[in-house]
């Protein structure tokens, strides 16, 4: 995959020399309490090796890495889709930086990898990140009950939520 251009971010494979800056993003409380892990080091080793996960580091027009985005098929015919997670550095939240990431992938998987529908699947209770993909087109389809373990080890609820193609606005 090429460099995607955006307003004000790029998007571009994740590499070895980006795992520092998002590690240390990772670490921030905010996004902690969402990207939990054990070793957030190998975590993004891992995800920057995988042949079937597409991670993406988020830059800014100076190339400070803002955070990644990464996507990952269904590849059956029937059931075709892509699914992604984002994160981003707390001190960029709240600008409109994640929405526009989010569309910019929305549209290289419609226009270029063929996909007709996204899904993502924040906790229902990450409102910043439902108004984000919100802002970005994807619509509530569900609730998934006690989808996800937290920290403490109580179950939380994740919400459902997709975007097709036509959805995709301008």
């Amino acid at each position: 995959m090429e460099r995607l251009r955006g307003e004000r971010i790029s998007l571009r494979p994740a590499e070895e020399a980006d795992i520092g800056r998002l590690v240390a993003i990772r670490s921030t409380p905010e996004v902690l309490a969402r990207w939990r892990g054990l070793d957030l080091e190998a975590d993004c080793r891992a995800a920057i090796a995988s042949e079937n996960l597409h991670f993406l580091a988020i830059e800014d027009p100076t190339g400070t890495v803002l955070g990644a985005i990464q996507w990952e098929a269904e590849e059956d015919p029937d059931y075709l889709h892509a699914g992604l997670d984002i994160f981003l550095d707390p001190a960029v939240h709240g600008q409109g930086i994640g929405t526009e990431v989010v569309r910019l992938l929305a549209r290289y998987l419609f226009e270029v990898e063929g996909h007709h529908r996204l899904t993502i699947d924040p906790a229902a209770n990450n409102t910043a990140a439902i108004r984000c993909y919100s802002k970005a087109g994807f619509r509530e389809v569900g609730r998934m009950r006690q989808y996800e373990r937290g920290p403490d080890g109580t179950w939380s609820d994740g919400l459902f939520m997709e975007l097709l193609a036509s959805d995709l606005g301008g």
